[in-house]
């Protein structure tokens, strides 16, 4: 497998990086060495994966091996989904006006906020008491 010609990238969320490799062909998508719909049960994860194949016209037509860490599987999903659109763009130029137009390029630089002293949370504070 490691003389194949591939694409790769690399897509992050929150916490999570999903290093992704795109191999020409049909096959089964591997995500952590497990089968994506073992590892994603959730339908939405599932979408938010495959929709930059969906968009470019590209299903069915590369396989998938992704190695994701850190976070959970919200970001995971995304991750991933960063990572094809980027890889993706690395296999045909073309794509690219349509990955940026669905905002797949964009990395999503939201992350939790830290927590501040004498709060309970990041923003929530104590309950005030007038006596």
């Amino acid at each position: 497998m490691t003389d194949e010609r591939y694409f790769y990238s690399t897509g992050r969320r929150k916490c999570a990086v999903a290093r992704v490799r795109l191999y020409p062909g049909s096959g089964e998508d591997i995500v952590n060495n497990k089968p994506l719909e073992e590892l994603f049960t959730r339908i939405k994860h599932r979408h938010a994966i495959q929709h930059p194949f969906e968009v470019t016209e590209s299903t069915g037509k590369y396989r998938l091996e992704v190695r994701v860490a850190g976070g959970g599987l919200s970001g995971w999903a995304d991750a991933i989904a960063h990572g094809i659109s980027r890889a993706l763009l690395a296999a045909d130029e073309n794509n690219h006006s349509i990955l940026r137009k669905t905002g797949h390029l964009t990395r999503d630089a939201r992350v939790k906020e830290r927590k501040k002293y004498g709060l309970k949370r990041a923003r929530k504070a104590p309950q005030y008491t007038k006596r």
